[in-house]
């Protein structure tokens, strides 16, 4: 199942999300079932109407078994990219309960920060939608199911879906979020707000930019948000809010963004480093309508034809105000680096150092922060006893001299010394579930069979 990192693990899903997904994909299939001269009797579905469906589209009115009826949106001989599924489903189908349900019950912890002033660490869960904050020295004991949060924001009036990457304003105590995919915002909690509460402010991205990453320069009071699916690095004022217009977006082929996650900022040296994935398309305003505005983010529907590839995952180094089609200062990639979908950044500026939480390796890689190239990492944190698994997140707390994870793949924020390296164990972990706990990593399905 491929999941809306376009991986093979599959990550926590929200029903009511899933749902209108699996809806969308079964709206496509019986448009294609229910084609002129395709329909036969006995089919599950059959063809009701064909009619518009919205301005400049027409479409198929499918209907299922039980009553439910489906559109699906058709232009000439292809179906759109929007897929419509307005048609109200029958009482008999909306209420039906499922045989039985696949799912994880506990937070999946997706980004980590930490408040210094307040000694609170701050947790993302993509799972079930929320924000956690806990004791920053809670260390969690081996019999005990899990540690209890100070404090949970999460609800519908929260806005918050998958969380996926956490800011702590470190004078105010304000909480910023992003949301991978489907919630384009930015979202700021204040210090100390906590249940089913909107946020204090909003800063709506737009469609083109459903942000992956995030981070702060207070400095000059600038906010730079990573575009997953567009391969972009778009930058707002600090307090940026409702529709307000990037300040620079940084996007193009020179760039080498490509499905870039992590963030971090050199303020020091004044550079930006962006973490890679490695997989990009090429994006051409040529495709813009001349008589509309260009978009703040050159989005999928500029993506040009064929140019779909797959890089080797990297990290990115850019000057802090680099805009446009500008190409980075220096990339380290390669198979030496060990690089395997690289997550969250932490710059260590006095050290001068790179912190990467490498995902699907399992592990923490430390680079030198000038290095370049197919270079080995300085320290590598790895192995069985160091717990680290799927780690999305990482933060830097140079007060303590510690290192946070967070740790998708077993719903643990581990903490370790800031120079740990090898197989070492964590000074302290927090658990959100009971000792042993697989963490299923459903998340955001894109098609069922």
């Amino acid at each position: 199942m491929r999941t809306r990192d376009g991986r093979n693990k599959v990550r926590g899903m929200h029903f009511a999300s899933g749902l209108r997904i699996v809806c969308t994909a079964l709206a496509a299939l019986v448009a294609l079932l229910a084609l002129p001269g395709a329909l036969q009797p006995g089919r599950d579905a059959r063809l009701v109407a064909y009619q518009p469906l919205s301005q400049g589209q027409d479409g198929w009115i499918c209907e299922m078994p039980g009553g439910a009826r489906m559109a699906a949106g058709w232009a000439g001989e292809a179906l759109t990219g929007g897929w419509l599924a307005r048609a109200a489903q029958s009482e008999s189908a909306a209420t039906r309960k499922p045989l039985r349900v696949i799912r994880d019950p506990y937070p999946s912890f997706s980004s980590v920060a930490v408040d210094l002033e307040r000694n609170e660490v701050i947790a993302g869960d993509e799972n079930l939608f929320q924000i956690l904050v806990y004791d920053r020295l809670a260390n969690t004991p081996p019999r005990a199911a899990m540690t209890e949060p100070r404090r949970i924001i999460a609800g519908p009036k929260t806005g918050i879906e998958f969380v996926c990457a956490l800011h702590v304003d470190q004078r105010t105590g304000d909480v910023y979020a992003i949301h991978a995919d489907t919630a384009a915002v930015m979202q700021v909690f204040s210090q100390g707000q906590k249940g089913d509460v909107p946020p204090m402010r909003e800063l709506r991205t737009g469609g083109d930019l459903r942000g992956r990453g995030l981070a702060v320069d207070e400095q000059h009071q600038e906010l730079f948000v990573t575009s997953q699916h567009n391969s972009a690095v778009a930058v707002f004022r600090k307090q940026a809010a409702g529709d307000d217009a990037p300040l620079r977006v940084l996007q193009g082929d020179r760039t080498h963004l490509a499905n870039p996650h992590g963030i971090a900022l050199d303020s020091r040296n004044d550079l930006l480093f962006v973490s890679n994935h490695g997989q990009v398309s090429s994006r051409s305003a040529a495709l813009v309508d001349p008589g509309r505005p260009l978009p703040r983010l050159l989005g999928e529907r500029l993506a040009v034809p064929g140019t779909g590839r797959f890089l080797q995952p990297s990290i990115t180094v850019f000057r802090r105000t680099a805009s446009g089609d500008e190409a980075p200062l220096r990339v380290i990639t390669g198979p030496r680096t060990q690089l395997n979908w690289p997550a969250g950044l932490a710059l260590d500026e006095v050290r001068g150092e790179v912190y990467v939480a490498n995902d699907t390796g399992d592990s923490v890689l430390v680079f030198q922060a000038d290095a370049s190239g197919d270079v080995l990492p300085i320290r590598v944190l790895k192995g069985p006893e160091t717990g680290l698994k799927s780690p999305g997140g990482v933060f830097l707390d140079p007060k303590n001299d510690e290192l946070w994870v967070s740790n998708y793949g077993n719903h643990t924020l581990a903490v370790f010394a800031r120079a740990a390296t090898g197989n070492t164990p964590p000074l302290r972990r927090i658990r959100s579930a009971p000792l042993g706990s697989e963490a299923l990593m459903i998340g955001n399905p894109g098609a069922l069979a």
